[in-house]
Formats: C-alpha cells, structure tokens, sequence
C-alpha cells in the first residue's frame, strides 16, 4: 500500500493505483469522462486534471500512478483552471441541443458544464457537424454530440470481446463509426448508451419517449436467463418505458445483456392477453374471471372422472417465479395427479431417479472470474449466457484456459484452449475419451464396470489436453450448456461430465435456462414425490415433460388427457414441437395460463391473462441458488392477474386445503416451512449409478443440430420488436458444411426442404465449415421451424 494525500486528507492505495483510485476511497469527486471502473485507461478527454505537488503542470487522476507521500489538489485554482479549459474545448463543437436531446438530464456533460462551464462561448466559427451512423435496431445515434472518450471503443474491445466501433481521423476531424456497412451486433451492445457519457449514443427503442425526470425507478430481477440480473425499471403511467442494469458486483456487475434490456417492448404488445377467454360450441368468447374458472374447473373435473386423477398433466416454463411453480405443483398433487414438470425441452429423463440434489451452477458466479481452467459441453454459450461468456472472457485474460466440447464452433470471441467439435451423436464418445485421459493423467483406480466401458474408447491428443488442462489447473469447472441439457443422450452427458470432473478436482454444474431453472426444482415442480433435496429420497411418481405430451391416442405410455400450461409456448418452448401440437389437438381439455394470445387460440380451451414479471411480485433462484426477490413495478394490464392468486383461486374453487394464501410472500415462507435456512441444502449435481450407452456413430444419416435462438428464448423476448430486427432474430437457416453440400448437390443460397417426422420446413442453405460431418444446424424455438420434430434426430434433406 502506498500513502499519500489528497486535498489533505491521508489515503493509502495499491501499488499501481491511480489519484483516481485515492479519490473514490475518500469519497472526493472529480470530473471526469472518458474514465470507467470497468474499462482501461485512456485520459483522452483530460477534464480529470488535477495539481500535484512539484509537478510543473496539472496531471489527469485516471492516468497518474501514485507514489509514496504525493500530495494532490483537486480544487485549487490552478486545477480547476485546467478543468475549465478542458470544458471549453469539449463545448466548442458540441450542439447546443440539450431542450430536444434524450440524454437531456441525465448527462455527464451537461452536469459538469453548469459546474466547470462559461455563460458564454468565445468560439465565434462555425461548429462542426458529423454525419450519424447506422448502427442497427437498438441504438441510434447523434454523433455531433460525440466528446471522443472512447468508451464505446473500449467496451466492444474489452468487455463484449469484439471491436465493433473504432475512431477515425485527427483532431477536429476525428469520428467514431463503425466498420464500413457494418452495425453493432453484440449480444452486449445496449452497455454502449449507458457507458456514453453524453447523447451521441441512446436507445433507439426509447428515444423520444419520455423524459428521465418523468420516469418512476423501481427494482426488479430478469426473468430471461439463468443469472437473474439485477435490474432497474423506469416506468410512465403504469408503462414500462426503459430498462437500466441495477450495479450488483456478485451478479450482473454493472452490464445488461440486449436480452434483458430491450424485451420489455414485449410487455407492451399487441398480442397481450387482457380478459379471460374460453371456448364454447368452437368459438372463443371473452368473459369475466368468475366464468372463466366455473368453466375450468368443471372442464377438468370431467377429465379427472372420465379418466382418472392422473390423466391431468401441467408444464410450466422456468421462467415463472418460484410461488407460481410451488402452487401450481400443489394443486395438481391436491388433485392427486405427480405429472408436473418445467423441463420441456429436455428430451432424457433416465437421470432423474438418480438425482442426489438439485442441478446448479455448481461455484458462486462470481468465483467464475478466479477459475483456472473450464469446460464447457454443449452450449452456444455467447448467446445462451452472455453475462456469464463475459466472465469468462474476462478470466482467459487473466490465463483461464477455456476447453470446449460442442457440436457447433461459434466464436466466442475470446482465446480457446482446446475444442472438440463433433456430432451430436458423437458427444458422449468423446466425453469418455476425456474421462479416460483423466484417469490416465491422474493415475486413479475407478470402477470395473467403468473401466471395461472405457477400454472399448481411444483417447485423442485434444481429449488428452482438456483433461491434463482440468487436472493441473486448480480452481477448475465443468458447465454443461443448454445443447447438453436438451441433448438425448443428457444423462450419459450428466455422469459423464461429473466423473470428470471428480477425478480431476474441478466444480461441476449447469448453466441454468431460465431465471428459476433452480428455483422450479425447490418448488416440486418436477415429477417426483418429494422437493429434491439431499435429506429426502427421490421417487419418482409422475410424468415428466416427455412422457405427457406422448399423442394422447397411445394411452399405453400413460399420456395425458387435460393439460395446464403456465408461461408456455407449446409450439417453441417444447423438445418435440410437432409431437406436442398432435398430442395437444388430441387432448380433451387445455388450460394456459399465459400473458399472450400466441397460437393458444388453436389448441386450448381456456386462456387466462397472468401477469408477466412486472406485474407481479415472486421469488427467482438462479443458476448459483441466489435467491432473488421482487415486487411488480406497474399494475397488471386491464384483467390480468398475477398467476399465484389464479392458482390460489383455483384451489380454492376445488374446495383443496391450504390455498388461503394473501400475499407472495406468505407463498414463500411455505415453500421453505421444512426449516430449511438456505438453499444451499438443495444444492447438488451428483448421480447415482447410471448405465453409459457408447452407440456407434452412424456415418450416413444427417444430423440435427437444434439450438435456440437468442430472441425466441421465451415469450417476452419474442414481442420484443427491436430485437427481432437484429441480425441475431433473423430468420433461420440451413447451415451445413461445404461437404455436405456437395454431397447432397447444393449451393450456399440455394433452398432446401427440411424433412423430420410428418413435418417439414422450407429454408435457404448457408455453408459453415465448421460443422461436423453429416450435420445440418437448423434453430428451434422459431415460426419457420415449428412444424420439425426433436431438436437432436434424423432429418432428409431435398434439394428444392
């Protein structure tokens, strides 16, 4: 620690720490713009100027390491002059637009002039004027405005992995802009409006909205992914008008993701659901709350004694808060029927009897930027995860070696250690080659029925060097991405990767789907007889998401006949999509709770509005087991009702006991009534014994690869307009390798058909050479793709 002074109050700060550092401890401001915690040091705007004792002239804060015994003045005359000077030539080009600007008063700039600025310009020529940038849906800009502090510069750089704006020319001449006919595509760039400490760059959704003044702050939690970032809503007249990252260094740090920032546009759609809505005679009708139940309860009360109490079946989407899950699990357990799940795109349930726990991320999120050494299996996982891709660019700087197994080869924009890119078939194959390289590596006894399944697999050079990289380098972490999770061969994934990651030392886990992937298991809304917990047995009693949407005709499976659907698009939220349609046109009562109309109007037979996260207050566990609570920040639109008092009345009206609940928070406190303190008691990814079934690879079918896209994730996302104009919601392709395509006779361009099952899709060919062999990545979760089957399968492709 070194000690100095600073406008004579002692201070002492590492060793290569800057004036700027000092500063912040003592609570002293000074001027600044171009400086950011997060980002490196520039001193090109140069308003940070402070004197220094024995210096000959003023030095910037942000740049100056301190030394042992420096004293610093922050305000006198000959540092405030400096400053004053350096606000004169920032405001000599700048408009004076303020009175039209959507920065207008929350502007760093426009603060520091009232304080450092003149009442008038000496500047008597004619300002300059730069020509703005299209730089795509989500930000527009005023580059007229532009004071040059590079922050935008050094966010694509640093923080979001990709140099998507640069700085052009010299001195009065010198422009920000983008790559010629490019826009900013990260998954990150909305950190861009916040970091611009004027109104070059603003929201291109929000612009000309609303003024800050006019906008109410309210605290929330993302629904969107499984970090559960932390969130500030500004809302106008019960409107969500903006959404701003709430800084928690343990979460989200100070960044959004475009995910979570953006898709409230999707609040606001046309395509909400505001009245209750039910079926008579083949036409819908509107109608009150009271006849909406009547109608429910008598529909699943015929279902229930026409085919018994397990012939009722409720999916419910992860992205639901953990009092929804809770209640709407006990009122089906209430009705006697165990088939509730959340987990609809899982395809593998062989696990579940053997689970020890419930599935997380395995380390505390913020520990992801300390590990040493992590592989990731099966995840697109700048897209899927973009806060957590962003950890982990940050911790390969710091010498993380980053090992992937995957059946795509998307660049993550960041230095890659070791990969494996093969088939989705092929995963589990080369899983055990990396287990078996570990044994090797840490010269370990294991099982004989391990070992004689392993004798039948080589171990390649790359297998050899992940296992080396997890078992020399401590801390490490093994994650398994949503490809893995949705994967059909998941649970040799599962212990696989676990057995890795015990032979070698490292931390196992899942990154979690959805702000509750966690909290839905706590809240049994999972098939099994009891919460999943290390201190109670698992039984498995009902079924899961797979075994319920199996056609309804083939009652042999144990299908079911009514189902009650929470937060859940069917037709993009399911692993078998086509499957699903066919078995839900079959059944004989449907239910959706849901915010939005979508296409329930064609299967179901009651809609019921429920509020989506701002309108409801609830409980998110993320992917770490953080638990995370919020209250609404506006009051639900027209009749809609939050899904916890739905369900509340819906038990009550089935004359059930112990559906008195009044507040959330009373929802809550039942949940964990076991005396359990914290969730840590949940917590764990282990399995029992499981037989391993190392299939050989078919060399001739072709191969789906199913992922889901960035912007069709969940409901909200997908009525955000903003972001389905970007180039990430595009509509899907066909993508192959260049020998497939000559393989098959077909050219990049060119459109083909899609076959998989009874369904088929009509998409344009685009070549990645990077896909495995046989391999056709073809997305889910999409209007263009929804009629295909599985996400992992056979397919034919013909040439159109």
């Amino acid at each position: 620690m070194i000690n100095i002074e600073i406008d004579g109050k002692p201070v002492s700060v590492p060793k290569g720490g800057t004036i700027m550092d000092g500063a912040k401890q003592l609570g002293v401001y000074i001027p600044h713009f171009c400086y950011h915690k997060k980002l490196s040091i520039a001193a090109n705007c140069r308003m940070c100027l402070v004197q220094v004792e024995k210096a000959p002239k003023p030095l910037p804060a942000c740049a100056t390491p301190v030394m042992d015994g420096m004293k610093v003045f922050t305000h006198t005359e000959q540092a405030v002059t400096a400053q004053k000077g350096v606000m004169e030539f920032l405001l000599i080009n700048h408009p004076l637009d303020c009175p039209i600007c959507d920065q207008g008063g929350e502007c760093q700039l426009q603060d520091l002039a009232v304080g450092y600025g003149a009442s008038g310009s000496r500047y008597a020529e004619a300002k300059r004027v730069v020509a703005n940038k299209n730089l795509g849906s989500l930000i527009s800009t005023d580059m007229t405005r532009c004071i040059h502090c590079t922050r935008c510069v050094r966010f694509g750089q640093e923080i979001a992995g990709i140099m998507e704006l640069g700085m052009a020319g010299r001195g009065e001449h010198v422009e920000i802009l983008s790559f010629v006919g490019k826009t900013v595509d990260s998954e990150l760039s909305g950190n861009m409006i916040d970091l611009c400490p004027v109104g070059a760059l603003v929201s291109k959704p929000f612009r000309y909205s609303a003024r800050t003044w006019e906008l109410s702050r309210r605290k929330s939690i993302s629904p969107h992914c499984g970090l559960g970032s932390n969130l500030i809503v500004q809302v106008k007249q019960n409107r969500v008008m903006r959404v701003l990252p709430r800084e928690n260094e343990e979460v989200n740090e100070c960044w959004l993701s475009d995910k979570d920032r953006f898709s409230y546009e999707g609040l606001n759609s046309d395509d909400r659901l505001t009245k209750p809505m039910i079926k008579r005679n083949g036409e819908w009708i509107e109608c009150n709350w009271q006849d909406a139940l009547a109608f429910l309860v008598t529909g699943l009360k015929k279902v229930k004694e026409k085919n018994g109490d397990k012939s009722i079946g409720a999916l419910a989407s992860p992205h639901s808060t953990l009092e929804e899950l809770y209640l709407l699990q006990k009122l089906m357990r209430s009705m006697g029927s165990e088939n509730i799940d959340h987990r609809l795109r899982q395809s593998d349930f062989r696990a579940d009897s053997q689970l020890q726990g419930v599935p997380w991320l395995g380390v505390r999120l913020a520990q992801v930027s300390n590990l040493k050494s992590v592989l990731v299996i099966g995840s697109t996982l700048r897209k899927d995860h973009p806060l957590i891709a962003q950890r982990l660019r940050q911790a390969v700087k710091k010498g993380m070696q980053l090992n992937l197994v995957n059946p795509v080869d998307d660049d993550l924009l960041t230095k890659v250690a070791n990969q494996i890119v093969v088939a989705p078939n092929a995963i589990v194959r080369s899983l055990a080659e990396i287990l078996k390289a570990a044994i090797e590596v840490k010269g370990v006894e294991c099982a004989v029925e391990l070992k004689q399944m392993l004798s039948i697999t080589g171990s390649s050079d790359t297998a050899h060097a992940i296992a080396s990289s997890l078992a020399n380098n401590n801390p490490a972490a093994i994650f398994l991405g949503n490809i893995a999770q949705h994967h059909p061969q998941y649970s040799d994934i599962h212990l696989l990767a676990n057995t890795i990651a015990q032979v070698t030392g490292a931390s196992f886990g899942f990154l979690g789907e959805a702000a509750n992937s966690v909290g839905a298991y706590i809240a049994g809304a999972v098939p099994t007889g009891s919460v999943i917990d290390k201190t109670h047995p698992v039984e498995l009693a009902g079924l899961n998401a797979a075994q319920m949407l199996i056609s309804g005709s083939d009652s042999s499976k144990g299908s079911c006949q009514a189902f009650i659907f929470m937060n859940v698009e069917p037709e993009f939220d399911t692993y078998n999509p086509q499957q699903t349609l066919r078995t839900l046109r079959s059944a004989e009562f449907v239910v959706s709770l849901s915010s939005y109309k979508g296409n329930a109007l064609q299967y179901a037979d009651v809609l019921l509005p429920i509020a989506p996260f701002t309108e409801t207050s609830g409980t998110f566990i993320s992917t770490e087991g953080r638990i995370q609570s919020f209250n609404g920040v506006v009051s639900p639109l027209g009749d809609t009702r939050p899904a916890w008092k739905v369900l509340r009345v819906m038990g009550n009206l089935f004359d059930f006991d112990g559906f008195d609940y009044e507040t959330s928070e009373q929802v809550y406190a039942d949940i964990f009534s076991n005396g359990t303190a914290t969730v840590d008691a949940y917590l764990n990814n282990n399995l029992g014994s499981l037989d391993i079934a190392l299939n050989e690879v078919e060399e001739d079918s072709i191969q789906r690869i199913g992922e889901v896209p960035i912007y069709q994730a969940d409901p909200i996302v997908r009525r955000a307009e903003s972001l389905q104009l970007t180039s990430d919601a595009a509509e899907p392709l066909a993508w192959m390798s260049s020998d497939l395509l000559t393989k098959l006779n077909i050219c990049a361009g060119d459109y083909v058909k899609i076959k998989q099952g009874d369904g088929e899709a009509q998409l344009r060919v685009a070549c990645d050479n990077h896909l495995p062999d046989n391999c056709v990545r073809v997305a889910a979760a999409h209007p263009n793709t929804a009629t295909l089957g599985a996400m992992f399968g056979e397919v034919l492709v013909e040439k159109l």
